[in-house]
């Protein structure tokens, strides 16, 4: 094997490892307390879970019955933020920007500092509705 080729394979190996230990090492809380990982959370609240698969699957309506039932009502306070949040995006891509609001609304007087992920910020349907209920604040 040239140097090259093998300085390239070691390469290749160091950025393998590099990657596979960075996931492995995600934070379980961001600054605010809550849990990173929705999954995280899921395994909190068999509720929150269910929503999540619901909206994941298309099936929005069924999403936020299932996010707005009691048993994750009365759940800790980060998967309440969660459910709401799925709930408010179920609102919005069904065109329910009144209720998409509320359900922000919600989460940001149960925690003034809740916030999307970056990735869900520039969202064409709830980015907009998001900007707005946090600027009312």
């Amino acid at each position: 094997m040239t140097s090259s080729r093998l300085l390239l394979a070691l390469l290749c190996c160091a950025l393998g490892a590099t990657l596979a230990t960075g996931c492995a090492n995600k934070p379980p809380a961001d600054s605010a307390g809550r849990m990173a990982s929705p999954a995280a959370l899921a395994a909190l609240s068999p509720g929150l879970k269910e929503g999540i698969a619901l909206y994941d699957n298309g099936d929005y309506n069924g999403a936020i019955r299932r996010l707005g039932a009691a048993d994750v009502a009365s759940a800790p306070k980060a998967v309440q933020l969660e459910a709401l949040k799925y709930a408010a995006f179920s609102y919005c891509v069904t065109s329910r920007q009144t209720l998409c609001r509320q359900q922000f609304d919600k989460a940001l007087k149960l925690d003034a500092s809740f916030d999307l992920e970056p990735g869900e910020h520039g969202h064409p349907l709830w980015g907009p509705v998001f900007v707005k209920a946090k600027k009312s604040r």
